[in-house]
């Protein structure tokens, strides 16, 4: 049996049955799951095993990369800066990186891109895989890339893509990187453990990670899922050291499920982080609000897409159609609950194979609103 440490305020019980439950069912090696209610952490839970050998223990200082999850708080640095431009979130991407506007992409703003309108999914023809790990040189090919479909016509899930391109817009605006802001502006001042761009000195407290043993449960195939996530070149090689030390603002944040669900609550908290104002009023409502809503082309799912971050219209993430959350490869999840001044976020290594959803993460949530 696992040993579960950490903290949970009165009445919050069961959620830690929950939690221990997941051990006790064998559905985990390592996890950690925070909530923060209006400013005070009310569970903050770790338990098993940061290693695949079961040798080490899972605590509060462990990093595991969190996958997309990364997107909600790559969503948030933008907004940060977005008010840098005259026409926001309206800007055409070509305004601020003039090569982008190419080949049917002449039109697509820096919103349409984030809610993944833009259709560059991946690279439907062979690239190195190596190339994932130069960013630059993944951004300028991506900005030489036909769109898959008319930008601003439909919407599909841009996986790994979103980061290259969300990163290259912070830089071209900024000339500062994305992770750099995310660390010095968000960060280090807070005290929050977070990390796109992970410092070697950082490397040995990162978990192992147990991969799935089944494809993600994508539905019936189409062109844009294989080109998205099934064809060889699909995706860097992940775990390395090169990949961990590179900016993947779509993919490789490391981080606690404690910062995770501090980022968000940057979500619940209307922009603001330990009551300072970090994305202004306009900027916030813009993140926020609902860009697209129906079928996605590449998730098996009707999607609702802010500004790089989800909204709740599955309702996975609570009960309140409001919240702005995200899920992550293998299970990870975090969400900002505006209403309830709530965020939270689970964070594990043992994967398994739903997109969103994940039972594990769903049946926390549940206990938790349950609880409130």
């Amino acid at each position: 049996m696992s040993e579960i440490r950490g903290h949970v305020a009165d009445g919050f019980e069961p959620v830690r049955e929950v939690f221990e439950q997941n051990f006790d069912a064998g559905e985990e090696l390592g996890a950690g799951f925070t909530a923060i209610l209006d400013g005070e952490i009310i569970i903050d839970l770790q338990g098993g095993f940061a290693d695949r050998k079961r040798e080490q223990a899972w605590d509060e200082e462990t990093l595991v990369p969190v996958y997309s999850t990364t997107k909600g708080i790559s969503a948030l640095v933008i907004a940060s800066i977005i008010g840098e431009l005259d026409e926001g979130y309206e800007t055409q991407v070509r305004a601020v990186w003039t090569e982008f506007g190419a080949l049917g992409k002449e039109g697509i703003t820096i919103g349409e891109l984030l809610s993944h309108q833009a259709g560059l999914v991946g690279f439907a023809e062979p690239i190195d895989p190596e190339l994932w790990l130069d960013p630059d040189d993944l951004a300028a090919a991506l900005a030489d890339l036909k769109p898959l479909w008319e930008p601003g016509t439909a919407h599909g899930y841009h996986p790994t893509t979103w980061g290259y391109l969300a990163g290259e817009i912070v830089k071209r605006i900024t000339g500062r990187t994305l992770g750099t802001i995310l660390r010095e502006e968000f960060c280090a001042p807070s005290g929050i453990d977070f990390h796109i761009g992970l410092a070697d000195s950082e490397h040995g407290r990162v978990a192992d990670i147990q991969r799935p043993k089944e494809l993600p449960q994508l539905g019936e195939i189409n062109d844009y899922k294989k080109t998205a996530f099934l064809t060889k070149w699909a995706s860097p090689s992940r775990g390395g050291a090169d990949w961990r030390r590179i900016e993947i603002p779509s993919a490789n944040g490391h981080g606690t499920a404690r910062s995770v669900a501090e980022l968000y609550g940057i979500y619940a908290n209307g922009g603001m982080l330990d009551g300072k104002p970090l994305i202004p009023d306009t900027s916030f409502r813009e993140l926020t609000r609902r860009r697209v809503l129906g079928e996605d082309l590449v998730l098996p799912f009707v999607t609702e897409f802010a500004a790089g971050v989800m909204r709740n219209n599955l309702g996975i993430y609570g009960p309140n159609p409001e919240t702005l959350a995200h899920s992550g490869w293998g299970g990870s999840l975090a969400l900002g609950d505006p209403d309830r001044r709530l965020s939270a976020a689970y964070v594990m290594n043992k994967q398994s194979s739903y997109l969103q959803g994940d039972p594990r993460a769903r049946r926390l949530v549940d206990a938790l609103y349950g609880c409130l």
